[in-house]
């Protein structure tokens, strides 16, 4: 009795289990659980094609392009200036920047003409009787002669007899004394060579000022410089007299230069090149001042510009095609840190204009508002 008890209980537990087991084997067939891929929304424009100008950005400081260091050749006292010799002080062209005290020296400049003008006058007497014909010629000269203006040149000797007569009384060597003399005498004025602004000034009115030292410095503010470095890989697209727009730090005021000068030579440690950039014409322009300068290489026809993150290895790019991403090849034409120029893309075409992270060639996605935005 007791073992068909057992029995029973043994059958009803096992078909309790069976049915448990059953219960949810058939729950789960009939709850499957579904995966859902994520459609991502992107953000597109629409590839148009136009001629594209490729602008190489760079900036500099301007320099005068008209420099003049102003030196010392002779000692002397400062005594006088057309202005006060300061720094920002304007000077015209042919006037004295700076007098020296040349007294002295003047004294034996005008001795030296004096000797010169008696030994002429000295030789006047043998001349009348053996070189008749040459007596007129110098006594003109003598006549023209004045101790207080630059000394005339010699009379053109006729024949070997006439320069054999006056070299041996010692009349050449007396003029190109006194010619020597004349010349170190007007180191003591030193004029502007044109017309300008001082920058420096380094002596005051009498100072002694030694021979080699420096004075000041003067530049002309009507033509200046700016020099900046390109990339080696731009340098082929420049040319010489190709006009540059330029603006300040701020990008308020805009002027315009010009490539004067493009160097031959590669810097090795930065591989870039100088080049040259004229800028004149504005009185807002200031020795030291900062400048952006666009290059305006060239321009590339059947392009677009975009920003340089949504290249991929920088010769790629995603499109999208029904509604799936698709990495294609570009050719790239220009770089710079934030623009790419590219081509090769055919009119209409969608690309990503933001970049969409985890992209990948088959990824299903969504356009924003269903609309795609030409490109510039």
């Amino acid at each position: 009795m007791l073992q068909a008890v057992r029995a029973i209980v043994a059958i009803l537990i096992l078909g309790i289990a069976v049915t448990i087991g059953y219960f949810i084997a058939t729950r789960d067939k009939e709850m499957p659980t579904e995966i859902v891929k994520e459609v991502k929304t992107v953000f597109v424009k629409e590839v148009q094609n136009r001629t594209v100008p490729i602008v190489i950005p760079a900036n500099g400081n301007l320099t005068a392009k008209n420099r003049l260091e102003l030196y010392a050749e002779v000692q002397g006292v400062f005594r006088s200036s057309a202005h006060d010799f300061k720094p920002g002080q304007q000077y015209s062209r042919g006037q004295t920047l700076l007098n020296l005290d040349a007294s002295e020296y003047y004294a034996s400049v005008q001795a030296a003409k004096s000797e010169l003008f008696n030994l002429i006058t000295s030789i006047m007497p043998d001349l009348r009787l053996d070189y008749p014909d040459y007596y007129e010629k110098w006594q003109r000269y003598l006549d023209g002669f004045d101790i207080n203006t630059s000394t005339p040149e010699l009379p053109e000797t006729a024949s070997e007899k006439e320069r054999y007569f006056i070299t041996g009384r010692g009349i050449f060597s007396s003029y190109y004394n006194v010619k020597n003399l004349e010349q170190r005498l007007g180191k003591y004025r030193i004029v502007a060579p044109f017309s300008g602004i001082l920058t420096e000034a380094l002596v005051n009115k009498g100072t002694l000022v030694r021979s080699g030292q420096k004075l000041g410095e003067f530049i002309d503010t009507s033509v200046y410089e700016l020099e900046v470095a390109v990339s080696k890989r731009f340098s082929d697209l420049l040319e010489i007299g190709e006009e540059v727009r330029l603006s300040d730090r701020n990008d308020i005021e805009n002027f315009m230069g010009k490539v004067v000068r493009i160097n031959g030579r590669v810097d090795q440690a930065t591989q870039t090149i100088r080049v040259f950039i004229e800028v004149k014409g504005s009185e807002k322009l200031k020795e030291g001042m900062y400048l952006q300068a666009n290059l305006e290489a060239r321009d590339e026809p059947d392009a677009i510009s975009i920003p340089r993150q949504l290249l991929v290895d920088n010769s790629q790019i995603y499109v999208v095609k029904d509604s799936v991403l698709d990495l294609v090849e570009i050719n790239p034409v220009y770089f710079s840190d934030k623009e790419a120029v590219i081509s090769g893309l055919p009119d209409g075409t969608k690309y990503l204009s933001k970049s969409v992270p985890g992209a990948y060639a088959g990824m299903r996605v969504k356009i924003f508002e269903d609309q795609a935005t030409p490109s510039e």
